[in-house]
């Protein structure tokens, strides 16, 4: 892994990747004995803010380009699948016809029946995607059909009692 510092931003490189997060104002960086420091100007509250939440980025950056980050997700309901192809992910999801959703850049989407894998390195921008496709179908509660976040917990919700 490799981080660079310049001028007000902070460069990581690493297996999975090349990320680059900017740096507030009154933030600076160094590296001191292999490890990357965090100063802030002064400890107002909005700097001690900015500290902690772009320490928080950066420690991102280094665990995706390493690790890399990646969101499961579950396809429910009869006749409902996907199907990968190039940058391109078919979902049939219930509608008269199919979904097409493109793959972004830096992304890759496995599809396996009802299992969708979304990874990448940029942890923003995979969380993003899971939640694009999610959107495609929302899961239903009253039937419990669509496109649910692996381990995602539905509570059945009573249909309409039928007038006498």
């Amino acid at each position: 892994m490799k981080v660079e510092i310049l001028a007000a931003s902070v460069a990581v490189s690493g297996p999975k990747g090349r990320l680059q997060h900017a740096l507030p104002g009154g933030i600076t960086a160094e590296l001191a004995q292999q490890q990357l420091v965090l100063r802030r100007r002064d400890d107002s509250n909005g700097q001690k803010a900015l500290h902690g939440l772009s320490r928080a980025l950066i420690a991102n950056a280094v665990r995706g380009v390493t690790q890399g980050f990646e969101k499961k997700l579950e396809i429910h309901g009869v006749g409902y699948s996907g199907e990968g192809k190039g940058r391109t992910v078919t979902f049939k999801l219930g509608y008269s016809h199919p979904v097409a959703f493109p793959v972004p850049e830096g992304i890759e989407v496995r599809v396996d029946r009802q299992l969708i894998t979304v990874s990448g390195c940029d942890r923003q921008q995979v969380g993003q995607v899971a939640a694009e496709i999610r959107d495609l179908r929302r899961p239903d509660v009253y039937k419990h059909k669509g496109i649910r976040y692996a381990g995602e917990q539905l509570r059945k919700k009573a249909g309409k009692t039928g007038a006498k």
